[in-house]
């Protein structure tokens, strides 16, 4: 067993460095193109946020700019592990350059649960977003599963508690994958990695703009079903790979990983 995990910790530590050549200082401290944590666009002129007919105050709206502001700092530890985490299980990271949420849709996000849920306060609301710093590890269909259970094993095995797995793959409708979020332990951010076949990823950009529709709060009920049975369409397409629906999450030092239906 010791020489087992010694082992370990050698690939893992050349993955590392591997991925830490991959992402050059600059890269790794810069935010990524079209993230901003001023965002004009929805900038009314008195400190809040507007957008979609959404908004924040200005007292919420700076909360969201410094979460956004740590989001980024955290990023930095946590994307070297994760592309090591790629490496080690032969994923392919996809729109690693989107790794960072921008501000304006966190801010729609946030704005959206205080509208949803009435007297939430926008800690609460900032406490429960796992993605603003998010990665996608893509393996074709025959290396999916074990791909899956390698990656998520090299991260628990690292110290990011696994905080939410959520599984979709024995679904009948909707969304196929699966979605898990981890706390990097040093900086306490929570981020997301979505797991993925290409046909998986594929029918996920094909009803992005579906999904953004549906959650809108201007969308009405009617046009919510007709949104969700298109997506259900086209993710019904989606072949599943012998074994995903089993995947589970890896054993996590402190914190149980809470598993979605």
């Amino acid at each position: 067993m010791t020489l087992h995990r010694t082992a370990v910790r050698a690939v893992s530590s050349a993955a590392l460095a591997t991925a830490l050549s991959l992402v050059p200082l600059h890269m790794a401290s810069a935010a990524p193109a079209g993230v901003a944590v001023k965002t004009l666009k929805g900038d009314p002129g008195d400190g809040g946020w507007h957008g979609d007919g959404l908004e924040l105050n200005a007292a919420d709206n700076k909360k969201v700019d410094t979460f956004v502001l740590r989001a980024r700092r955290a990023e930095r530890n946590i994307s070297p592990q994760v592309r090591a985490a790629a490496v080690i299980s032969h994923a392919q990271v996809i729109g690693f350059d989107h790794r960072l949420k921008s501000a304006d849709s966190l801010k729609r996000k946030v704005a959206t649960a205080l509208k949803e849920t009435p007297g939430r306060t926008v800690d609460q609301a900032l406490a429960g977003i796992n993605d603003s710093v998010r990665y996608t590890l893509q393996w074709p269909d025959g290396r999916y599963t074990s791909g899956v259970a390698l990656a998520s094993s090299v991260l628990a095995g690292w110290g990011d508690d696994n905080v939410k797995w959520s599984n979709t793959w024995s679904r009948a409708k909707g969304y196929k994958g699966v979605n898990s979020a981890w706390k990097e332990p040093r900086s306490g951010h929570v981020f997301e990695v979505q797991f993925h076949t290409p046909a998986s990823k594929r029918a996920q950009e094909e009803t992005h703009k579906l999904y953004e529709e549906e959650r809108l709060p201007t969308t009405t009920p009617e046009r919510k079903k007709e949104l969700q049975e298109q997506q259900d369409a086209i993710f019904a397409a989606v072949p599943v790979p012998a074994g995903a629906p089993e995947l589970k999450a890896p054993a996590s030092r402190r914190h149980p990983a809470h598993s979605a239906p």
